[in-house]
């Protein structure tokens, strides 16, 4: 960063740490104890789709690792597009493996950086459940190293538990890197493992 970025006030972008992931099994403590949530087992990794034969080639490799897992219990990860286009790759595991989740969704996002396709990640998130049935999903925002939870309202309609989201970004605020900035609390209606 130059002089002329300070003055005009730039600052530099934060950086992606992967490693950030790895605090998920220790908030999902915190999360279970503060306000009931339990992991569902289910996570997934969006980014933005790119044509070509090498983005394809990095993709069956992300599938073939994770999908040779012996471990792994279920269906093998999905590959799905949204409605905005968006790809997103799913990979299930049992409740209590949330850090073979973990471990997948770090490899999926590591494999993407080292094939030259970081640019094109832009979240990854791990779904929550409560007693009441009520969603939650800690999503992890690639181009801001950092975490916020996202909590749809049941019934379909397009609404988030605002209060729930915000209780939980004060509970969790010693375990994960929370984003501070409420506008960048992106909507993830409909993302698969939620």
């Amino acid at each position: 960063m130059g002089l002329l970025d300070i003055l005009l006030g730039r600052t530099k972008p934060a950086l992606p740490d992967l490693d950030q992931l790895f605090g998920l099994p220790s908030a999902a403590v915190t999360l279970e104890a503060a306000a009931g949530f339990r992991p569902t087992g289910q996570g997934a990794v969006c980014f933005a789709t790119v044509e070509g034969a090498a983005f394809e080639q990095a993709h069956r490799e992300v599938q073939a690792l994770l999908d040779a897992d012996a471990d792994r219990s279920g269906p093998p990860v999905e590959l799905s597009q949204d409605a905005y286009g968006y790809s997103w790759l799913l990979s299930r595991r049992t409740p209590d493996q949330l850090p073979e989740l973990v471990n997948d969704l770090h490899a999926v996002n590591s494999a993407m950086e080292v094939n030259g396709f970081g640019p094109q990640l832009l979240c990854s998130l791990a779904g929550f459940r409560d007693d009441a049935d009520r969603r939650l999903a800690l999503v992890y925002l690639y181009k801001r190293g950092t975490f916020y939870p996202f909590a749809p309202l049941p019934g379909g309609a397009q609404r988030r538990d605002n209060a729930l989201e915000l209780r939980v970004k004060a509970a969790l605020g010693d375990d994960l890197r929370i984003e501070q900035d409420l506008s960048r609390w992106f909507p993830v209606w409909g993302a698969p493992g939620l």
